[in-house]
């Protein structure tokens, strides 16, 4: 990936995104695994590979992701931007596996699905549910 999240996690995030282990009930479009200090992300519905994430420990006290990638095979996934997928990689991390409201972070993906779309009215619930299938936080 080309654009990756500037966060920096703590190490209690961390900790809880590596034993976040699969999520994809609930209503959520995605499932994880962590092994070592590789994230997955899967869609829970067809079990494809869609993100990976290799995290790194910062000089400050946290995690970063160092390195990514996302699936470049069509007929499983097609990316509509490098900005999307970064959006996308975070969002999933902070509102699914952390639980966290990320409300930025929706506003955000709610403003890039308009643009991308064409559909200047999209309410964020729709574009929040097409990216995570869950309802808003």
């Amino acid at each position: 990936m080309p654009v990756l999240p500037r966060r920096i996690w703590s190490g209690a995030e961390w900790e809880r995104i590596r034993s976040a282990g699969s999520r994809g009930g609930g209503g959520s479009k995605w499932a994880a695994d962590c092994r070592d200090d590789t994230l997955s992300l899967h869609r829970s519905g067809t079990g494809y590979g869609i993100y990976e994430a290799v995290f790194r420990p910062t000089e400050a006290v946290g995690w970063r992701i160092s390195r990514a990638v996302v699936e470049g095979h069509a007929p499983r996934y097609a990316s509509p931007s490098a900005e999307y997928d970064c959006l996308v990689l975070e969002l999933v991390i902070s509102a699914v596996l952390l639980d966290e409201p990320a409300r930025e972070l929706r506003s955000s993906m709610t403003r890039l699905m308009r643009s991308l779309s064409g559909v200047i009215d999209m309410t964020s619930e729709v574009a929040e549910h097409s990216v995570l299938g869950v309802p808003s936080a």
